[in-house]
């Protein structure tokens, strides 16, 4: 089953029409909600971009003026409600996501489907490094989730503990991984060993 093609594509804008689902806000307060909620640590957020984005709702019909406020001698601020088109929209497009795998394109694959451009000794070493780094961020991640545990429902948790799952799983990769190439248990490491040290690409490579 493939994900709906819609209208706006930009994550943060779903961001924004859940965010104002909560209630009508203007864009300051939609930019602080959405960092006070650590949104921005699951989405990519450009808060330069966020009126755009709420003008680009607006004019798909997806939100529309609620109110204009005026405070002593401030700009006015124009505050903004979902429609229920804009109501249905979020709906309709969360569930896609959660339901629908999507092919996504982590920049670490990249680097996997290239690696045999360096050395197997040097692949070790890097992913080495990389291992570390990541058993840092799984120790501080472990951390930040038991803190936020104390005091925030796990509902509202379950991305910081599916990111802090991802980064397990991909360390428990690497790590398996690593031996395999170290041992040269990994099918085709000779080859590639051999490469690197002649110039010669092995026979099973062409």
């Amino acid at each position: 089953m493939a994900m709906k093609r819609r209208k706006l594509s930009n994550p943060l804008a779903l961001a924004v029409m859940v965010t104002l689902w909560q209630k009508p806000m203007h864009p300051y307060e939609i930019a602080q909600t959405l960092r006070r909620q650590g949104k921005d640590v699951s989405t990519k957020i450009k808060y330069g971009s966020l009126y755009t984005v709420v003008q680009n709702l607006q004019k798909h019909g997806f939100v529309e003026v609620a109110d204009v406020e005026r405070q002593g001698n401030r700009p006015e601020r124009t505050v903004y409600g979902l429609t229920e088109a804009g109501r249905e929209e979020m709906a309709d497009w969360l569930s896609d996501l959660l339901a629908v795998p999507a092919k996504e394109f982590p920049i670490f694959e990249t680097a996997l489907s290239l690696l045999g451009a360096l050395p197997p000794d040097d692949v070790v070493r890097l992913l080495e490094e990389r291992l570390q780094n990541l058993e840092v961020e799984v120790a501080s991640g472990r951390a930040a989730l038991q803190k936020l545990c104390e005091t925030l429902p796990r509902l509202f948790l379950v991305e910081v503990e599916y990111q802090l799952h991802m980064v397990e799983a991909q360390a428990e990769w690497v790590r398996g991984f690593l031996e395999e190439i170290e041992k040269g248990s990994l099918p085709g490491v000779d080859g590639w060993r051999h490469f690197h040290e002649t110039g010669e690409l092995p026979p099973e490579f062409t």
